[in-house]
């Protein structure tokens, strides 16, 4: 798959302080792309050297395969997570100035602006002044500024932050759409529902470093230990001591209201799959079998404990 944006071996130093140590990673076309990690991990600096804000002090950015330009940035959106509006400002004329920054005719741009004010219903807010504003409110106007131009990329700072459940989702709807369309997405944030649900791809980034890349599920597929759940009608006992063998863990968990028998197990061996549901076929009728996956949040906590435990140095002859 062609990747939009390739990220190599960026490093980059504060006054002492190291923000990115020999960061890589690819975002394919078409994607959306999560960039997670703990505050302070460095995401927000490789998010202002993808915009050409600052530049990296080794690596490079390729996008849409050339190294990035100062040009590139107009097929970029960016909604970062402070926001940048203008208070005494009235909201459409906000809009429309920032709209003829990125390119737009007058005409363009206030075609273009109308139909996304109809479409998140917010046409009765164009002669509102930002500071009218709710939280929530200004940041849909601002999520509309960022896309209104049609970029190829577009980068989310935490954009639910201050929405109501209802606008998050109808946001993540409108996300999805423009990835339908065409765009690539990256998108930056602590939500981990909203990875499971918005993101084909992430990166964990942590001290300065990547410490996890890959698909969602692949991920959460690594990180499950192999758990599986069943489902059964059938001598409970029987089937626990035939695949006894086969497994690491094994945990009854009696009756559900169905009257279906359930019990959770770890296998030995990935590669035992078949061979369990096998066994367990043969001794009663199966109903459900799933793959018990980790969240995202509970991937991001095992993985950032896992890259701070302290290395072991072994004593001294």
């Amino acid at each position: 798959m062609e990747n939009i944006l390739e990220v190599k071996n960026v490093s980059k130093t504060y006054t002492g302080h190291k923000a990115l140590d020999d960061i890589s990673l690819d975002v394919p076309q078409g994607k959306v792309y999560g960039l997670l990690g703990p505050n302070g991990a460095g995401k927000t600096t490789l998010i202002r050297i993808i915009n050409h804000i600052t530049a990296p002090d080794s690596g490079e950015v390729i996008f849409d395969g050339h190294p990035l330009v100062e040009s590139d940035v107009r097929n970029i959106g960016y909604l970062p997570e402070e926001r940048g509006l203008y208070k005494k400002m009235k909201v459409g004329e906000q809009a429309l100035f920032f709209a003829r920054l990125k390119g737009l005719s007058k005409a363009d741009a206030t075609r273009a602006l109308k139909e996304w004010f109809d479409k998140l219903e917010i046409s009765s807010w164009w002669d509102k002044k930002i500071e009218e504003l709710s939280k929530g409110m200004a940041q849909k106007v601002q999520f509309i500024i960022t896309v209104l131009h049609r970029p190829r990329l577009l980068i989310f700072d935490e954009p639910f932050s201050g929405f109501d459940p209802i606008n998050a989702n109808i946001l993540k709807k409108e996300i999805l759409e423009l990835r339908d369309q065409g765009a690539t997405v990256i998108f930056s944030t602590h939500n981990m529902s909203s990875v499971e649900e918005l993101c084909d791809n992430i990166t964990l980034i942590n001290k300065s470093r990547n410490i996890l890349t890959g698909n969602v599920r692949d991920i959460r597929t690594r990180f499950s230990n192999h758990r599986y759940e069943l489902a059964f009608e059938g001598n409970q006992q029987k089937l626990i001591a035939d695949i006894t063998p086969m497994v690491t863990v094994i945990e009854p968990l009696g009756t559900d209201r169905d009257g279906l028998n359930r019990v959770r197990f770890a296998l030995r061996d990935a590669s035992d799959v078949r061979l369990v549901l096998g066994t367990a076929n043969a001794d009663a009728d199966i109903r459900a079998f799933n793959a018990l996956l980790p969240s995202m949040d509970e991937v991001f906590i095992r993985a950032v404990e896992s890259c701070n435990e302290p290395a072991v140095i072994p004593p001294a002859l």
